[in-house]
């Protein structure tokens, strides 16, 4: 058992019927991909070419932000809106995608940006089984 469901199984209140297992996997995705996405952006900027790397630089840092305020907002179960978390959740999974394509189109020549592909790919999986799961 990881941290995030220890988390979520001392919550002292009913978490409403959300499957705890789906919720767990979103949180630790999201925490990774921003890892990931923050760690990809200071690869790039670290690359001989950076100038032809400035939309991905860009997609990493608001992946690696929208992740980490998803992670956050997840985390949070008093006064809970199942409307906002959808919508924090559809955010993710947009911006995860458009990371992961933009991403993609340099993993021939930069290993990082294909790791993060990677790590963008099942942070936008994680949120839609979550999304699909809430109603």
């Amino acid at each position: 058992m990881t941290t995030v469901e220890d988390m979520l199984n001392t919550y002292p209140a009913d978490l409403g019927g959300v499957d705890t297992e789906a919720m767990a996997r979103c949180i630790e995705e999201c925490v990774k991909c921003a890892q990931a996405c923050t760690a990809c952006a200071d690869a790039c900027l670290s690359e001989g070419m950076v100038g032809d790397l400035t939309k991905c630089i860009r997609t990493d840092m608001d992946c690696a932000d929208i992740c980490n305020a998803t992670a956050a907002v997840l985390s949070r179960h008093t006064g809970y809106d199942a409307n906002i978390t959808r919508a924090v959740l559809q955010a993710c999974a947009t911006v995860c995608k458009a990371c992961a394509d933009e991403c993609e189109s340099h993993a021939d020549m930069h290993e990082h940006c294909r790791v993060c592909a990677e790590a963008c790919r099942s942070c936008e999986e994680a949120c839609n089984n979550l999304l699909a799961g809430l109603g």
